[in-house]
């Protein structure tokens, strides 16, 4: 997702749409259109316009773990000229999964999910260091994701 310059207007409808997404996204038009007062088509059409705006995704969210994946790290990036060019090299990396301009000590904060510790290596060695413009990388390996949630609401 990318951050907009001018938020569009969500409604209290459409906020109440999107809240009851988060806490099922399998949850059917026609349950959120009786919970919100609205017919399953004038929901399914909200749900469209929500996505197609980039407002919401609706996705499966995975354990890494679970699915062979032993290595997460945030990796902090120190970048010598456009850290949006950096920026964009990071992204296309299949094994991130999260990149976000900063202020402080670090330029760019990189999300790895990698099948292990050889993997992260490889990737920080021979993929991210190699990027034009990375100066310095410091890497924080996660021992144990404590909690993580994407259920924060609309209000």
């Amino acid at each position: 997702m990318t951050a907009r310059t001018t938020p569009p207007h969500i409604d209290e409808v459409s906020k109440a749409i999107i809240e009851l997404l988060q806490e099922d996204g399998r949850r059917s038009y026609a349950e959120i259109g009786k919970s919100v007062g609205l017919s399953e088509a004038a929901v399914r059409q909200r749900v469209q316009k929500l996505t197609e705006s980039g407002v919401m995704q609706i996705v499966a969210v995975t354990d890494p773990l679970q699915l062979g994946f032993l290595r997460q790290a945030m990796i902090g990036i120190t970048v010598s000229g456009d850290t949006r060019q950096v920026a964009e090299a990071l992204a296309a990396l299949p094994a991130v999964d999260y990149v976000v301009l900063t202020a402080g000590s670090f330029d760019i904060l990189a999300e790895v999910v990698c099948e292990s510790d050889d993997d992260l290596l490889a990737l920080l060695n021979s993929e991210i260091r190699s990027i034009d413009g990375v100066r310095s990388t410091e890497t924080f390996v996660y021992l144990k994701l404590h909690k993580q949630l994407y259920n924060w609401g609309t209000r």
